[in-house]
């Protein structure tokens, strides 16, 4: 994991600029930093560099890395970097280095842009032709590592790992985007991704999937190189559902244990990281260690399930308990790095993890992020599923399961009716939950209607790739690479795996969910390697905290601080409600979410004014 920046255009930056950007990546690369400068005809070209040792930690493996006339900066892994480079060695190519930077790049000298096509794993580079004058750069399928850019036709083309890294290159402060502020306070953290734009203007993200092309005198060249496709088996049986689904983690796991450095586990009480803990422990053998967070608020408290795989595993493990002590400072320091307000509470309590393992002496940690869009985790694919079903031979079966199990665990009303997609097919008001009341607080107007992206008629599988592509996982992988970056770890992700992913989507709707349980296939896929406590537990908390476990609201100085009448939020939120909501204690759920939104906002437009 490093982080890169870059520019092309006719500016002569200067050294100092250079320095200071180098600066400003530091954490996401503290073991090595360099920059290089090219000339092409009268334009100029910049890639600075900082690296996070991970594989391969010699010095010949820094970057910018060079073969010929190619130059690369790369953050990310390339997990089947081994096979990849059998191959290239059968064809009598002599290897310099053991690090996966040097496969990737071989593998665009001989293929092109095409290479991309060949690689497992999580990526954003840019890799500089001398002789063309060209760079190309791309992200990986899921967008795991970021890219940003922005493009200025009389000053050039810059781009980065972080917008601070555009902002240092290009000595421009970014503007904020009033609107994307207004979509985050009003529609929530899944609204953040549904349309092209970031919390700057004219500051965007190169999108996940995508390459492009930028030729010295041209506009740049943009061209989506994956696009998720899925085809439904329906001969598919459910063992082998199972046993396919076992095998694909299970290799996902392999390539992704690979590293130079120690490994560690994020662990909550779910199926999702109980599993790859288990997986780790008990088919490779791994020495886990995991960290856990723990609160003592009942609604997301799962120190029991956590404790079972801690025993079942015999893991090494390190539990942090939440407290009000330091929050509105690390609050403050995690807004500043994240160049943007922090999506909801679960980021706030995974920087603790991440500071944690960084303090253990970990570089990497493992997280089970995207099981429930791979697998129908959440409580709405219960009622897509249901709807699907309703001309199965089993529908009552179905239809009693979960009145039986589910539905006694539904705390919102309106996803209590079996019913909802049958009767009302395009219903998604659940998405930006209380989004009419919390627009309702806000100055101006401000309303944008619900929509999402088309990729199937399968309105359960067209759910579940908007959440994965549009919705919880974009926002996800921004929150957890910069809590990662932050402490200098490195996330890796294994359920975003390519053969993973399209086999989990031909999977037959009738065996996504049974007896009563979400996620059947993955949690029967794992019988025997994670604990029945866990893997058969029918209740879903999610990783997550509530925001008087957090802060104290009631504290004179937080009150004074963030209900000050003075400060700029008030331009954009009227005053009363929130002071109205401060009062509540504890804050029912969506409440406490729209608090905590508030509070990051009032603290962003500090950091960077309207």
């Amino acid at each position: 994991m490093c982080g890169i920046a870059g520019y092309i255009g006719k500016k002569i930056i200067e050294d100092k600029t250079i320095q200071f950007t180098l600066a400003q990546m530091s954490k996401r690369g503290p073991d090595q930093q360099e920059a290089r400068q090219f000339s092409y005809g009268d334009y100029s070209i910049f890639l600075p560099h900082s690296r996070l040792s991970i594989i391969d930690l010699d010095s010949r493996s820094d970057q910018p890395y060079t073969i010929g006339d190619y130059v690369i900066i790369f953050n990310g892994e390339i997990y089947n970097y081994v096979e990849l480079k059998e191959k290239l060695v059968k064809d009598g190519v002599v290897f310099h280095t053991s690090s996966d930077t040097e496969v990737l790049l071989q593998y665009f000298i001989r293929y092109g842009e095409n290479c991309v096509e060949h690689f497992e794993g999580m990526w954003a580079f840019a890799i500089y032709n001398t002789v063309t004058g060209k760079i190309f750069l791309s992200r990986d399928r899921f967008g795991e590592k970021p890219l940003y850019y922005y493009s200025d036709d009389e000053n050039g083309f810059y781009f980065g790992s972080e917008v601070k890294f555009l902002s240092a290159l290009s000595g421009i402060n970014f503007k904020v985007n009033k609107r994307q502020l207004q979509r985050y306070l009003g529609q929530g953290y899944k609204a953040l991704y549904k349309k092209s734009e970031t919390f700057f203007e004219d500051v965007f993200e190169l999108a996940s999937g995508e390459n492009c092309i930028i030729s010295p005198g041209s506009k740049p060249e943009f061209k989506k190189y994956w696009k998720p496709i899925t085809k439904i088996n329906h001969s598919m049986t459910l063992t082998e559902a199972i046993e396919g689904s076992r095998e694909r983690l299970i290799n996902s796991m392999k390539i992704r244990l690979r590293a130079d450095v120690p490994l560690a586990f994020c662990l909550s009480g779910g199926v999702d990281s109980a599993s790859l803990v288990s997986i780790a422990a008990k088919v490779f053998n791994y020495n886990v260690e995991t960290f856990s967070i723990i609160d003592s608020d009942d609604r997301y408290n799962e120190l029991d399930n956590i404790q079972a795989t801690i025993d079942d595993t015999g893991c090494k493990h390190t539990m942090i308990s939440l407290s009000h002590d330091n929050s509105l400072d690390r609050l403050q320091e995690l807004i500043a790095y994240h160049d943007a307000p922090i999506a909801t509470t679960t980021f706030f309590v995974h920087s603790m993890l991440s500071e944690k393992i960084n303090e253990s002496g970990f570089k990497v940690a493992f997280s089970g992020t995207s099981a429930d869009e791979l697998f129908t985790g959440y409580y709405d694919h219960f009622l897509l599923h249901l709807n699907e079903m309703h001309d199965h031979p089993d529908y009552e079966t179905y239809l009693n399961d979960w009145y039986t199990h589910t539905g006694t665990f539904v705390r919102n009303p309106i996803l209590k009716n079996p019913d909802l997609y049958r009767k009302t097919p395009n219903f998604r008001e659940h998405v930006f939950d209380n989004s009419k009341e919390f627009c309702g607080y806000l100055k101006g107007d401000f309303k944008e209607e619900y929509s999402e992206a088309n990729y199937t008629d399968n309105m359960l599988r067209n759910r579940m790739l908007n959440e994965l592509f549009h919705e919880a996982t974009p926002v996800i992988l921004h929150e957890d690479d910069l809590n990662s970056m932050l402490y200098s770890i490195e996330n890796r992700s294994p359920f975003l795996d390519t053969e993973l992913f399209q086999f989990a989507f031909s999977i037959p709707a009738e065996h996504l969910i049974k007896d009563g349980y979400g996620k059947y296939v993955l949690r029967e896929s794992m019988a025997g390697i994670l604990n029945d406590q866990v893997r058969l537990d029918r209740r879903k908390k999610g990783f997550n905290a509530s925001i008087n476990s957090l802060f104290d609201l009631q504290n004179e100085e937080t009150r004074a601080y963030f209900l000050d009448p003075a400060a700029s939020i008030f331009e954009i939120v009227k005053r009363e409600p929130i002071v109205k909501l401060f009062d509540l204690n504890p804050a029912p759920n969506e409440y406490s979410k729209f608090l905590f939104n508030f509070m990051n906002a009032r603290i962003f437009l500090d950091q960077h004014s309207l």
